[in-house]
């Protein structure tokens, strides 16, 4: 009988569905079953992306990937891959010294640490995307921070992201990424 509890309770694990909540002290989750990460609404808080110092290459580099490239310190830009090469979204440089002059650079880099919100397979193969946070789902998607207005980040970090929902007609409903020195605003 034990051995059947214990079977009934792991194979409803494999029926569950999950979605994670970053900045909800409550644990509130919206109703969207398409949603794999979402963000506490109201927080005037973006997700700042990875930066990199050398340009991601190779077969495991996918499409979506979004980065800020500060190779060239003082030319710092965010940028996505879209399965074929690099895609500026600043349109414009930043410096983002200061900011790299806190960051340690010693450190040697795990290639094959990840973390992976969706699909898991088992093994992982060798084509695996590879990233800090790897979102993997063929019917989820993540929803970005939703502010207002930019403006009313107090102080966003170079590789900021939000998603616009306010109400100036300039801005409204788009995506803005921040290099480190100005928002770029994308509409859809």
């Amino acid at each position: 009988m034990k051995k059947i509890i214990f079977t009934l309770f792991i194979a409803s694990f494999s029926f569950a569905n999950a979605q994670v909540i970053l900045g909800d002290a409550v644990g509130t989750a919206t109703n969207k079953t398409s949603v794999l990460l979402d963000f506490a609404a109201n927080q005037n808080k973006g997700i700042i992306v990875p930066y990199v110092r050398t340009l991601p290459t190779g077969t495991a580099l996918v499409g979506g990937a979004i980065i800020l490239d500060a190779t060239t310190a003082t030319a710092a830009r965010m940028k996505f891959y879209n399965e074929t090469a690099w895609v500026d979204l600043s349109g414009q440089n930043a410096d983002v010294t200061t900011a790299l002059a806190k960051q340690p650079t010693g450190i040697t880099e795990d290639a094959s640490a990840r973390a992976i919100i969706g699909t898991v397979p088992d093994p992982i193969p060798v084509s695996f995307p590879e990233g800090a946070l790897v979102l993997n789902s063929t019917t989820k998607a993540m929803v970005l921070p939703t502010v207002a207005d930019v403006q009313n980040i107090p102080s966003p970090s170079p590789g900021m992201m939000v998603y616009v929902a306010g109400v100036s007609p300039t801005f409204y409903k788009r995506l803005a990424v921040f290099n480190g020195s100005k928002w770029s605003f994308w509409k859809p």
